[in-house]
């Protein structure tokens, strides 16, 4: 069964009637990230008691007043939040008809907003007041990595999800088109290569601006990214967000000892109202969501989430054994060799490339295979040279 709600969700399996904002695949996009700042958190505080990484030393300036900017920029960002919240709160049904709408709108509680402002500034402003030197003087500050990993998830989402959106369009150009409002604002449609590749940037620019060591880094993160993969596909699966495989109508073998929703399945109340109406399905039960597939297919977000995860825990088991950087590049393969090979029964548009019928993401699976196996070799060709030299 699929869910496009947490209320839904609740509502039909505890039968806990509660009308939350939440949409099942933002809900596991949200825990994905939160499992892989926890992971990438715990690899890097190791690698920094192993000695690997060393503490980032930053000057600051301190016993300064706020600067007009600062002042100008806190009251512009509380306002809006402020502004947003407590129109959702004072106008919940609203909202609720639409969240996402609602966010993108101008619609809010401007009172609220300006009281919680004026309340937040002052207590920041008294603050400051209390710190500050007739001189101000500059200091250094000791920071672990560790502690910077909740701006590295910030950066990664924000520039992921931009990616992840970006890709998407691109690639179903015609849906575009068709809603672009709809299509940037909903929570499903993202491109995982798309987000991968512009949180990659963001990330390893940050990275770099803290001296933190990047083969260091990109070792840490290999198994917070596959787990992360995992959950969000999770995500796809159980609201049914349109990535799924092609028609399935053959009889699953005897052999295979699985259910039969895991050979072909019809995704029944999927988020994208895609198919034909389900009988019986009661819409305001359903918020409406009662469209199934008229054929059953492969459901390949469960492939993907099953693979994903014997792939995280292949690489948590060995990743102590490698030289820096060799573990990222073993991520690199198992993920495009895992996406390659998935993409051949997806609903998926192609490209001809060369003689070839390949998908944007096959394209970009082989290009993360060779740059993986190039990195491996190159990787272990280096550390003999090391090895030679010291001998």
């Amino acid at each position: 069964m699929t869910y496009p709600t947490i209320s839904l969700f609740l509502k039909h399996v505890f039968n806990i009637n509660i009308n939350l904002p939440i949409q099942t695949f933002g809900f596991f996009v949200a825990t994905a990230f939160i499992t892989a700042s926890y992971i990438l958190s715990k690899e890097l505080k190791r690698k920094e008691e192993e000695g690997h990484i060393d503490k980032i030393k930053k000057q600051i300036l301190i016993g300064k007043p706020l600067s007009t900017i600062q002042i100008i920029s806190y009251c512009f960002f509380t306002y809006i939040v402020s502004f947003k919240i407590c129109g959702i709160i004072l106008e919940y049904d609203v909202f609720m008809q639409n969240p996402q709408s609602y966010i993108a709108s101008s619609q809010g509680n401007a009172l609220f907003g300006v009281i919680i402002t004026i309340i937040l500034f002052y207590r920041k402003y008294s603050k400051n007041q209390k710190k500050i030197l007739e001189k101000p003087k500059l200091t250094t500050l000791e920071v672990h990595a560790f502690e910077l990993v909740g701006n590295i998830t910030t950066i990664a989402a924000v520039s992921g999800i931009i990616g992840a959106k970006l890709f998407h369009s691109l690639q179903y150009f015609d849906e575009f088109k068709a809603d672009p409002v709809g299509q940037l604002l909903s929570f499903s449609g993202l491109t995982f290569y798309g987000g991968f590749i512009f949180a990659a940037i963001s990330v390893l620019w940050y990275i770099k601006k803290n001296n933190i060591k990047t083969k260091i880094f990109i070792d840490a993160i290999a198994p917070a990214l596959m787990i992360a993969y995992g959950i969000g596909r999770m995500g796809c699966q159980f609201s049914g967000d349109g990535d799924w495989g092609i028609v399935n109508t053959k009889i699953k073998p005897e052999w295979l000892p699985i259910p039969e929703w895991m050979w072909s399945y019809n995704f029944p109340h999927n988020v994208i109202k895609r198919g034909e109406l389900i009988p019986g399905c009661n819409p305001v039960e359903w918020d409406g969501y009662c469209y199934q597939l008229t054929e059953g297919v492969f459901p390949t977000a469960l492939y993907e989430v099953i693979i994903s995860f014997l792939m995280f825990l292949v690489i948590w088991r060995i990743r102590k054994i490698f030289k820096p950087g060799v573990l990222f590049c073993i991520y690199l393969v198992f993920n495009g060799i895992e996406r390659f090979s998935i993409e051949i029964i997806r609903v998926t548009e192609k490209y001809n490339v060369i003689g070839l019928n390949l998908t944007q993401a096959q394209m970009i699976a082989i290009m993360m295979i060779i740059i993986g196996i190039f990195g491996i070799i190159k990787l272990n060709q280096n550390n003999q040279r090391k090895k030679l030299k010291i001998t």
